[in-house]
């Protein structure tokens, strides 16, 4: 029985320099399924953006070789890693997955806001970020973004370009920016964490979300006292306050206090982000 990848069509370019290209499963020359296939716009990164196997088909092994496949094509891209998403409801592509030697980096959590979140502590309250401090707040984001995912198998280059980019097409206006919000935490005085929340224009529609909590940070000294969930708390406050019905986030698989936080709060996991070395 010889399987075979036929492409779809030619290479396509993508935004930033990246290449994509659709294909055909084929098990001695009968059509069983489809996968497509990207590079990021980044060195060395190489993405599975569909691969459905026919449910007549199913069960068979397909998507194993398809995915073997896969990675064959973007080893001779050039490509040093690969990621794939798996939505929470589908627990046979994470087996698969994770069988295959993929590892979870992030996953996309949501939470409908249906009632007001709790009032801040006492001693607790939060103001909008100014002018003069966002130059601090922008350059500490940036080292926090390069640290996460440089930690994280990302090469320094990607992660620098990637926090870069967040905050010059999200930030254009610093803390003006519209439809986003840059809040400071104070308790008993003294600055203990900052918020970036703003509309989730841009990501995939089908996570649910409207609007996206970007950045939550609690300094390391003040953290363990609960500073945490009174920045989700304002989060809430102010899309529900403009109008948002949904609130979605991103958080690294390892980051084990935040996911029990954001747990805690309601948050579910609707999508995981996996990754695995090819070199």
């Amino acid at each position: 029985m010889t399987t075979t990848l036929r492409p779809t069509g030619p290479e396509e370019d993508t935004p930033g320099g990246g290449r994509a290209r659709g294909f055909e499963l084929r098990v001695n020359g009968r059509r069983v399924g489809e996968l497509r296939l990207a590079t990021e716009p980044r060195a060395g990164v190489g993405r599975v953006e569909r691969l459905t196997v026919d449910a007549a088909d199913r069960r068979r092994g397909r998507g194993t070789v398809a995915a073997l496949a896969a990675e064959e094509v973007l080893r001779d891209w050039g490509c040093a890693a690969v990621e794939v998403a798996v939505d929470a409801e589908a627990p046979a592509a994470a087996a698969l997955a994770g069988t295959l030697g993929y590892r979870e980096r992030s996953r996309n959590m949501v939470k409908p806001l249906v009632e007001r979140p709790p009032a801040l502590p006492s001693g607790s309250t939060t103001r909008a970020m100014t002018d003069e401090e966002y130059p601090a707040w922008r350059a500490g984001d940036r080292d926090e973004v390069v640290h996460s995912l440089t930690t994280r198998a990302v090469p320094e280059a990607v992660a620098v370009a990637a926090a870069d980019r967040a905050h010059a097409t999200r930030l254009p206006d610093g803390p003006a920016t519209k439809d986003a919000w840059l809040r400071v935490l104070a308790h008993d005085g003294l600055d203990v964490g900052t918020l970036w929340v703003a509309t989730a224009a841009g990501l995939p529609a089908d996570l649910g979300a409207d609007h996206w909590v970007f950045a939550v940070a609690v300094a390391e000294e003040h953290r363990g006292r609960g500073h945490g969930r009174s920045l989700m708390g304002e989060a809430e406050r102010l899309v529900g306050a403009a109008g948002g019905r949904v609130l979605g986030l991103n958080v690294y698989a390892d980051n084990t206090p935040a996911l029990r936080l954001y747990e805690s709060l309601g948050y579910r996991t609707v999508r995981h982000h996996l990754y695995k070395p090819l070199r």
